[in-house]
C-alpha cells in the first residue's frame, strides 16, 4: 500500500469517526441545553420574545420520498412543550401566541438561504390573539427591531395539523371583536354527511373532499353588529396542493343576519377560491351593506339559497358568483344568477333575476316607501328621512341612499310573470333593465302589464351629485277601463280605455321631493267608462264620492270623454284642459296642485247639455291639503254658463277653445277624437335644473 493511499485511507477514516461521533453526540444530545441559544437566535429572527418553556427534543429521520442524495440528508423531528411568542409592544395582549406542544419535521439545507421549510407541523392546543389598529399596524406582521423592515426569513408549510385551540381576534378596521374555539368532534364526519349528495363541486378535477375533523364557535361583534355562530371544518390543511379542497360548514348570525354555507376552501394559504352551498336570510336586505359593501334597499324579510362559487385571486379582482339561487322578498319569490366583482373603479353587481309572483308592498322600498310591517335596522335609522309630515303630506319622505350608489356599479334584469298589489290593482308583469353606473340610476325599459295594458318607459336618477336630479317618461296605452274597476257591474259592459303619457323632471332626494320641484307635461284620455258614488267609495276615494254624488246623484252616468293636459312647472299643476263629458254635462276642472306643499286648490265646473235636466248649478271646490282636503259648493257661480264660459276659456288659453267641441248639445256623437288629436302632441320634459351650489 502506497503512502498517498495510506494517507487518503486515514483522512476518510478519520472524518468517517467524526461524523460519526458528532451523530452519537447529537442522538444523545439533551437539547435543552441549547433552548437559551434557540430562543435567543428565534426572537432575533422574529422581533418579539420567543421562549420554549418545557422539554425540547430531536430525532433524526431520513425523508426516502426526496429522491437522489437528498434522500441520505436526515432530517430533525423536532418536538417542543409550552412555546409562547411575545406581542407587538402596542398589543393589549401580552403574548402573541402560545402552544402547549408542537411537532415538526424541519429540511436543513433550504436554512442556508433562511428558508424555514417544515413538511407537517402539528400543533396542540394552540392559542393566539390577534390585533390591528385603525392605522393599519397588525401584530401578525413581524418586523425587525432595529430596521423596522419585515423579516428576512421565509416560513414555508406544507401541512398543519392541529387540535383543540382558540383564536381572538380584535380588529379595528373591520370593528371586530372574536374569540373562536375549535374541539375535536370526537370521529371524523365525511364531506357528503354534511354537504349532501346535491352538493356539486365547481371543479371536477379537484379531489374529493376531506372529512370534517373540528368544531368551531365564534362569538363576539364583526362590523358592531352582535355575531354568534359554529360550525366543522377539516383536520389538515393542503396549504401547498391548490387542488386538495379544504372542508368548511358555518352556521353564522350577524346581526339580524343569518348565513349557513357548506363547502370547500381551496388554495387556504392565498385565499384561492370558494365553493360552497349558501343560504342567507335577514330582516332586510339593507342590512348586507355594512358586511359586504353592497348597496341594496330596505325590504321585508328575505332568505335565499343557492351556489357561490368566489375567485379570490381573480387578476381584476375578486368575483362572486352567486348561481341557480332561490329566495324570497317578503311573499316574493326571486330566482337567478348573480355576480359581484370588486374592481376598479368600484365594484359591479350584475344578474338575470325572475320571479314568479312579486308584490307590490316588497317592492315599495325601490321607490322610496318603507316596507309594510317592517322597520329599518338600527344602523340603518340615522340616515332615513323622518315620518310622514303632520298636516296632511302624504308623499314618500323616505331619502333614497344616494350615498351609496356611489360606492358600487349594477346591470340586472328583473322579469317578474305576475304582479300582486294590495290594492287590487290589476297588475299583471313587470319587466325592467336597472344600470346603476357612477351613481347614475336608470330603469331602461322599465315595463309592467295593467288592466290589459301596458305602461312603459325610462327612469333616469342622476345621484352622482349630493342633490338627485330625475327624469321619468312614461307611456299608459290600452289600460281597459272594466279590468281596471272589476268590482262595477256598470264598468264591465264598456269598451272604454284609458291611454296617457308622462314626461316629468325634478331635484331632490325624496319622492316628494322630486314631485315638489317638478316640470314636465302629463296627458290623458279616456273614452266610454261609467262614473257612480259606489265607484268612488271602491277605489277610496271620499272626496270623489262627495263630488259625484253633488253632480249626478246615486245615478251611474255614462262618460263619452274625458282629457286632461296637465303642465308641471316647479312643482305646482295646471290644467290646460281637464275635462269629461258626460251624458248629462261637460264637467270642466280648473286650478292648480302644488305637490312641494301637498295643497290644491280646484273648481269642478259643470255645464248642463241643452235642456236636459241636471240639478246642480254652482261650481264645486277642493281646497287643503292632499290629506285632508276640504270639498264644499261655491255660493255663487264662478263665471256665466254657455258661450259666456267658453268666451273666457278661449281668452285664458287656447287650449280650453276645444270644450266648444267636446259636448256640442244637440249630437250624441262620441267627442274624443278632437281631444286626441290634441293628445297627440308628445309631452316634453326640460332637462333636469343643475343643483343649487354646483
Amino acid at each position: 500500500m502506497t503512502r498517498t493511499r495510506k494517507i487518503a485511507i486515514g483522512i476518510v477514516g478519520g472524518l468517517a469517526l467524526v461524523m460519526l461521533v458528532l451523530g452519537v453526540v447529537i442522538a444523545t444530545f439533551d437539547w435543552n441545553r441549547a433552548k437559551p441559544m434557540i430562543n435567543e437566535r428565534a426572537s432575533a429572527a422574529i422581533g418579539r420574545p420567543f421562549a420554549i418553556n418545557g422539554d425540547l427534543s430531536v430525532k433524526w429521520e431520513r425523508q426516502l420520498d426526496e429522491g437522489g442524495w437528498r434522500a441520505w440528508v436526515p432530517w430533525p423531528r423536532i418536538i417542543a412543550n409550552d412555546i409562547s411568542v411575545g406581542n407587538a409592544p402596542w398589543a393589549k395582549a401580552p403574548e402573541f401566541a402560545t402552544l402547549k406542544r408542537g411537532e415538526f419535521s424541519l429540511a436543513p439545507l433550504p436554512l442556508l438561504s433562511q428558508r424555514v421549510v417544515i413538511r407537517r407541523i402539528q400543533l396542540t392546543e394552540p392559542a393566539a390573539d390577534l390585533e390591528r389598529l385603525a392605522d393599519g399596524r397588525a401584530n401578525w406582521v413581524f418586523t425587525m427591531p432595529d430596521t423596522g423592515e419585515p423579516s428576512p426569513w421565509v416560513l414555508d408549510i406544507n401541512e398543519i395539523g392541529f387540535d383543540k385551540g382558540r383564536v381572538g381576534l380584535v380588529d379595528e378596521i373591520l370593528k371586530a371583536d372574536l374569540t373562536v374555539l375549535v374541539d375535536p368532534l370526537g370521529k371524523p364526519v365525511p364531506f357528503a354527511d354534511v354537504a349532501g349528495a346535491a352538493f356539486v363541486p365547481e371543479d371536477g378535477a379537484a379531489s374529493a373532499p376531506r372529512d370534517y375533523v373540528f368544531g368551531w364557535k365564534v362569538d363576539g361583534k364583526f362590523k358592531g353588529l352582535a355575531t354568534k355562530g359554529e360550525g366543522k371544518v377539516g383536520g389538515m390543511l393542503a396549504l401547498q396542493d391548490a387542488k386538495q379542497p379544504f372542508p368548511v360548514q358555518a352556521d353564522v348570525a350577524i346581526g339580524g343576519t343569518k348565513a349557513a354555507v357548506t363547502g370547500t376552501l381551496t388554495d387556504p394559504a392565498n385565499l384561492g377560491a370558494l365553493d360552497l352551498r349558501l343560504k342567507l336570510s335577514g330582516a332586510s336586505m339593507a342590512q348586507l351593506y355594512p358586511l359586504t359593501g353592497v348597496t341594496l334597499p330596505d325590504t321585508p324579510p328575505y332568505s335565499t339559497d343557492g351556489h357561490l362559487v368566489a375567485k379570490l385571486q381573480n387578476p381584476g379582482g375578486a368575483v362572486f358568483d352567486y348561481k341557480d339561487f332561490n329566495g324570497r322578498v317578503g311573499n316574493s319569490d326571486l330566482h337567478g344568477d348573480i355576480t359581484f366583482a370588486l374592481g376598479a373603479p368600484r365594484p359591479k353587481l350584475s344578474g338575470k333575476l325572475s320571479s314568479k309572483q312579486l308584490r307590490m308592498v316588497d317592492l315599495g322600498p325601490l321607490i322610496g316607501v318603507p316596507a309594510g310591517g317592517t322597520s329599518a335596522a338600527p344602523a340603518d335609522r340615522a340616515k332615513d328621512a323622518p315620518a310622514k309630515p303632520k298636516g296632511g303630506k302624504v308623499l314618500p319622505t323616505q331619502a333614497f341612499r344616494t350615498d351609496r350608489w356611489r360606492d358600487m356599479d349594477a346591470d340586472v334584469t328583473l322579469d317578474a310573470g305576475r304582479i300582486v298589489h294590495d290594492s287590487k290593482l290589476p297588475l299583471s308583469d313587470l319587466s325592467v333593465h336597472v344600470v346603476l353606473q357612477d351613481g347614475k340610476l336608470t330603469l331602461d325599459p322599465f315595463r309592467f302589464g295593467i288592466a290589459g295594458g301596458s305602461i312603459n318607459g325610462t327612469i333616469k336618477l342622476d345621484g352622482a351629485s349630493e342633490a338627485l336630479t330625475g327624469r321619468v317618461d312614461l307611456h299608459a296605452r290600452r289600460m281597459r277601463l272594466k279590468q281596471l274597476f272589476p268590482a262595477t257591474q256598470a264598468m264591465q259592459k264598456t269598451l272604454g280605455e284609458l291611454n296617457g303619457d308622462l314626461a316629468i323632471s325634478g331635484t331632490g332626494n325624496s319622492v316628494a321631493a322630486l314631485l315638489g320641484s317638478a316640470t314636465g307635461d302629463v296627458k290623458m284620455l279616456v273614452n266610454d267608462g261609467v262614473i257612480s258614488r259606489s265607484l268612488m267609495e271602491i277605489a277610496g276615494l271620499n272626496v270623489g264620492n262627495y263630488v259625484v254624488s253633488k253632480l249626478f246623484g246615486d245615478d251611474e252616468v255614462k262618460i263619452n270623454c274625458g282629457a286632461a293636459d296637465l303642465a308641471m312647472k316647479n312643482g305646482v299643476m295646471t290644467p290646460r284642459v281637464f275635462v269629461f263629458d258626460t251624458e248629462n254635462a261637460l264637467i270642466t276642472i280648473t286650478g292648480t296642485a302644488d305637490f312641494k306643499n301637498e295643497t290644491m286648490d280646484m273648481d269642478i265646473t259643470p255645464d248642463s247639455k241643452g235642456f236636459r235636466i241636471f240639478s246642480l248649478r254652482s261650481p264645486l271646490y277642493v281646497r287643503g291639503t292632499f290629506g285632508s282636503p276640504d270639498v264644499g259648493v261655491h255660493v255663487l257661480p264662478l263665471a256665466a254658463r254657455g258661450a259666456g264660459m267658453v268666451a273666457l276659456g278661449v281668452l285664458l288659453t287656447p287650449a280650453a277653445g276645444l270644450l266648444a267641441l267636446i259636448a256640442p248639445s244637440t249630437t250624441d256623437e262620441n267627442a274624443c277624437a278632437p281631444l286626441l288629436e290634441q293628445m297627440r302632441k308628445p309631452p316634453k320634459a326640460p332637462a333636469p335644473a343643475a343643483p343649487q351650489g354646483k
